[in-house]
């Protein structure tokens, strides 16, 4: 393949771009070779400067889970456009897009609408501690709640992508109240509250881990998470930027049948434009201002044209249904088989932990991935010949070890082919 248009625009980029990139995981910079430019999306597939066509597996980190321009989503921001994008004034739109939300997600009665997951992180942390009066939050290693200074402790996302101990610009004391933990450590989440408990305001997790890859909780540690955080009377948070409406159409929570206190949403909620959420249990939510004494507010919260493409991918999930995240599942069990299968006859060690539409191949030795130090335990050199491979014929996978890839509610039989097919040559390679 050409990649001269890319590799010029990167060079002008790296002159008035840190890094040549505005999100530091573009960069390739742990898989080697420069990024590619995308000049386009058409269903499954990018188009990118040089004319390239790859077949998507990060659907722009995860918001894309019904393909890039769905006619029904690009009607409805058109649709909008015409009216003006921004009025800093309340609309229906917004009205619609929030019961859609609490009609959605077991545990929220009540929803503020932000312009991005890094914001309802942040904001529903601030909540919980204005509602507990307590400082100290929980985090887990490898977890990435957005790029707060407070929640870049242990964080995972491009700051394990670019093996950064700790974020440089984040004063100690800012994350003093910050506990980390060891991800599904049942008994030491037990010792801390038994400690601890009274001090904490709240635990926040990605309840299936998708910033160090793919990680799902073992049994028995959601609910333990539920008891003690209730016995102590700390807010628990889901962040469910990744997995709202991925794994389940009420995410990660609906498909565990566990009710956290809050919730956070982004990607999919936005329908690919810049929008996220927090929410959670009314008289949690009656401490944010107006109504209390918690303040967060934005101009751009709750957009015209991003609440738009949200009620149009939220509409499309609803129509597709219980078949639409039934096959998402049998294709990502599907791929996630193949991928096994491959490796196992090329010899190359491999862990694929996948839930849903989410997945991750982590190449380690290790007999199970199920926290940080399991998933830093991968080999990355290899991981990133694997994935020039693929790239080389047509599959843009994440370019990095500790991402998630996510899959396409709209992927054909060929596309599926495809993929398999070029994991299994890609695997060959490293035999």
């Amino acid at each position: 393949m050409n990649y001269d248009t890319s590799k010029a625009l990167f060079a002008k980029a790296a002159q008035v771009i840190p890094g040549g990139v505005n999100s530091p995981v573009r960069a390739f910079r742990s898989v080697g070779g420069d990024p590619l430019f995308i000049e386009r999306g058409e269903g499954a597939y990018l188009i990118d400067v040089d004319g390239n066509r790859y077949l998507d597996c990060i659907g722009s980190w995860g918001p894309l889970l019904m393909g890039h321009a769905h006619p029904r989503i690009l009607a409805a921001i058109t649709a909008q456009l015409s009216k003006g994008t921004t009025y800093g004034a309340p609309t229906a739109l917004e009205v619609q897009l929030a019961e859609a939300i609490c009609a959605a997600v077991p545990s929220i009665e009540m929803v503020r609408l932000v312009s991005s997951g890094t914001e309802a992180t942040m904001s529903a942390i601030r909540v919980a501690r204005g509602y507990t009066g307590r400082n100290k939050i929980v985090k887990f290693e490898g977890n990435y709640h957005g790029h707060a200074d407070f929640l870049l402790a242990k964080a995972g996302s491009g700051v394990a992508t670019l093996g950064l101990p700790e974020c440089a610009g984040v004063p100690a004391q800012v994350t003093a109240d910050t506990i980390t933990l060891s991800f599904n450590d049942i008994e030491a989440l037990q010792a801390l509250f038994d400690a601890h408990g009274e001090e904490i305001a709240c635990v926040i997790l990605e309840p299936i881990v998708g910033n160090m890859g793919c990680v799902p909780p073992i049994p028995g540690f959601l609910q333990t998470l539920r008891e003690q955080t209730t016995k102590a009377g700390a807010v628990l948070i889901f962040d469910e930027v990744m997995t709202g409406f991925r794994v389940a159409y009420g995410g990660a929570q609906e498909r565990y049948g566990i009710v956290p206190d809050m919730t956070t949403l982004g990607k999919i909620v936005g329908g690919g434009l810049p929008l996220g959420a927090y929410g959670g249990r009314r008289e949690i939510m009656e401490t944010v201002a107006p109504l209390g004494a918690v303040y967060q507010a934005g101009t751009l919260s709750g957009n015209p044209i991003a609440t738009s493409a949200g009620l149009a991918m939220l509409s499309l999930l609803q129509e597709g249904g219980t078949a639409l995240y039934e096959r998402l599942e049998q294709v990502g069990t599907e791929i996630a088989e193949s991928f096994r299968e491959s490796a196992r006859n090329a010899n190359v060690p491999v862990i694929v932990n996948q839930v849903g539409s989410m997945l991750t191949v982590f190449f380690t030795e290790a007999t199970a991935v199920t926290n940080y130090a399991d998933a830093k335990t991968s080999d990355t050199a290899r991981f990133a010949k694997w994935f020039r491979n693929l790239l080389a014929q047509g599959v843009y996978y994440p370019p990095s070890q500790y991402e998630a890839a996510f899959l396409s509610a709209i992927w054909t039989t060929d596309d599926i082919h495809l993929l398999k097919q070029a994991a299994d040559t890609a695997f060959q390679a490293l035999a």
